[in-house]
């Protein structure tokens, strides 16, 4: 089961989204490159301030690289401006871009971070680009034509037993609020009672291309942030995983909350968040 909005549906102009994800390949790794020539490893910022102030400078820095090639590349296409925005869109197309998935990390000097790019239409994403500069790895998906690796397909995990099972979740951002923070804490310690292993980490995107590569088993957050989730659903959703709420009904942007899981391990998973202990 996938229970993405029409997840294998494949766009009537596949060929012009196929042009347009080549195009949004370059753009995005062209941007990459310029974050990882902003990275220091021996970067450690003092204060809030200092957090603030690296943070915008990475997102103006990519911004001014990214938004009007990715517009130009599909006319009639609109900017989503707030990357920590949530909930449903408007009709048609947006693109939802995240300049420095996992901002916090680069800025402190540590190595999961990425840019990604996500073509939304009517609420389900149509293609997406990852690019994880410091090795090089671009992962993609157009819908209903599979999800690649540098070209190489994904699959997702095999395992059907959620004892055996490496699950992750993370913060979806600064100041949650606290029902939301103790709700993840509760699952998380429930997913310490079933699953093997438990990460808790951020950014999202970079759990979900383990998801969608078989590497990992299962995420899951109680977020509706698009940036962070879009990219991971369509990669996992292309790659054959499945894609829900955590309740198992179908997932959109309008979502409270998210789940991605091996097609073996989902509905244990599901049982495993409904009654967290």
């Amino acid at each position: 089961m996938n229970a993405l909005p029409d997840p294998r549906t494949v766009p009537a102009d596949t060929t012009e989204l196929e042009a347009v994800l080549e195009r949004a390949v370059t753009v995005i790794e062209t941007a990459g490159e310029l974050l990882r020539k902003r990275y220091d490893t021996d970067a450690r910022p003092g204060d809030l301030d200092e957090i603030v102030h690296a943070i915008h400078g990475n997102d103006e820095a990519i911004l001014a690289l990214v938004k009007q090639p990715l517009l130009d590349a599909r006319p009639g296409s609109r900017w989503v401006e707030d990357e920590l925005a949530g909930g449903a869109l408007p009709a048609g197309e947006w693109w939802v871009v995240d300049t420095a998935e996992g901002n916090i990390n680069h800025i402190h000097g540590m190595g999961e971070w990425a840019v990604t790019a996500t073509l939304v239409r009517d609420n389900a994403p149509v293609l997406t680009v990852v690019h994880l500069p410091l090795v090089g790895d671009t992962y993609t998906a157009l819908r209903g034509k599979g999800a690649f690796l540098d070209g190489v397909p994904l699959r997702p995990s095999a395992k059907t037993d959620l004892r055996a099972a490496l699950v992750g979740t993370g913060q979806a951002k600064p100041g949650e609020d606290e029902e939301a923070l103790r709700r993840m804490g509760a699952t998380v310690t429930a997913m310490l009672l079933n699953a093997l292993v438990v990460r808790v980490s951020v950014p999202a995107t970079l759990q979900l291309i383990h998801v969608a590569s078989g590497r990992m088993d299962a995420f899951w957050q109680f977020s509706d942030v698009r940036s962070g989730l879009l990219p991971g659903a369509l990669l996992v959703s292309e790659a054959g995983g499945t894609v829900t709420d955590t309740r198992g009904e179908p997932w959109s942007p309008a979502s409270d909350d998210f789940l991605a899981a091996a097609p073996g391990l989902h509905a244990q998973a599901v049982d495993a968040l409904s009654d967290p202990r």
